[in-house]
């Protein structure tokens, strides 16, 4: 039966700011899918966020939330510090989470998470949106096709100059705060992705006075030979691009690389390939909405495409980056 004529999946929204706004347009696009409810710590807050957005119902606590029988999974759309707290929250609850990146700020939160949503047979999943895009899923299959020969290397960088205060979150080491779990995390899950877990991890960075990263290079070496270089920026404007190079040939993963419009595939002697991804409506959020209600309806409790265990493989690799570079989040003295 085509999805949009399958059962309605109703949706909990937790959090009230700008990708929270995002991703429930974006809802409201996508067969299937209803914005049943929106939660804040804040009543008035709630209430005006579900009049902007046409949402029925608004509650004043994330518990409230977590308890509404008439929700069928609930997007954790929170700053990085308060995911595991929100997540291990509504898990409690046997409520299904779709929890934006990074799931937690450091592998040990997302450990806890995982082991609990697996107890409970309860549905998970990172929103690395990145990963449904058709565009860089059509780069992964031309790599496992050989398209390209052997793979060597890839280069990737996302970042923009943010001139913000020391009290935004960015420079917030108790929010979480810096360029890796921000920009950084699509560069290293895109590597991840195409590459598989690295075996040798090298990272150096520009701190900033409250000790957060604002500019990060990271070199990945993965099983097989081929390497990842990778650079994070909040105070650089970088080219949000990607570029796979392989023994014959390359493919270009234009800006911006966590949701590009297509990719070129380069081969030497012939003319490039352009393999463009289907129209996006939106912001680019109805590919992960529409995973999450295919495992819903299967009765699936994880994504086969953003399997858990790779959400935490990544989130080791950023905890092994943080450790080169000297920053440290107070949540890691807390597990």
């Amino acid at each position: 039966m085509d999805s949009a004529h399958e059962r309605p999946i109703r949706w909990g929204i937790l959090a009230t700011g700008g990708i929270a706004a995002a991703f429930t347009e974006d809802l409201h696009q996508t067969p299937g899918a209803v914005v049943a409810a929106v939660a804040s710590r804040d009543a008035g807050t709630a209430r005006a966020f579900a009049a902007r957005h046409a949402i029925p119902r608004a509650h004043g606590s994330w518990q409230a939330l977590a308890d509404d029988p008439d929700v069928d999974v609930v997007y954790v759309a929170t700053p990085h510090a308060h995911h595991h707290p929100a997540v291990k929250m509504l898990l409690d609850a046997w409520q299904p989470v779709l929890c934006e990146k990074p799931l937690t700020v450091n592998s040990m939160q997302a450990r806890e998470l995982i082991a609990l949503a697996r107890e409970r047979g309860t549905f998970l999943m990172e929103a690395m949106w990145m990963l449904l895009n058709p565009a860089l899923r059509k780069a992964a299959d031309l790599l496992a096709d050989g398209a390209i020969g052997e793979v060597r290397s890839l280069h990737a960088e996302l970042g923009w100059r943010a001139e913000v205060d020391r009290r935004h979150r960015l420079r917030d080491v108790t929010a979480g705060g810096g360029a890796l779990l921000d920009a950084g995390a699509y560069p290293v899950a895109l590597a991840h992705f195409l590459l598989g877990s690295p075996d040798r991890i090298h990272a150096q960075a520009q701190l900033t006075p409250e000790g957060v990263d604002e500019h990060t290079s990271i070199l990945l070496g993965h099983p097989g030979g081929a390497t990842a270089s990778l650079t994070c920026s909040f105070a650089a404007t970088l080219s949000q691009a990607a570029v796979v190079y392989g023994t014959r040939g390359r493919i270009d993963i234009p800006a911006n690389l966590f949701n590009p419009h297509g990719i070129v595939l380069h081969r030497e002697g012939l003319e490039p390939m352009h393999f463009p991804a289907p129209a996006v409506i939106g912001h680019g959020y109805g590919p992960e909405a529409a995973e999450v209600m295919r495992c819903l309806r299967a009765g699936q409790t994880e994504s086969p495409l953003v399997p858990l265990d790779g959400t935490l493989a990544v989130l080791r690799t950023l905890d092994a980056v943080r450790q080169q570079i000297g920053l440290r989040y107070p949540h890691d003295d807390h597990n």
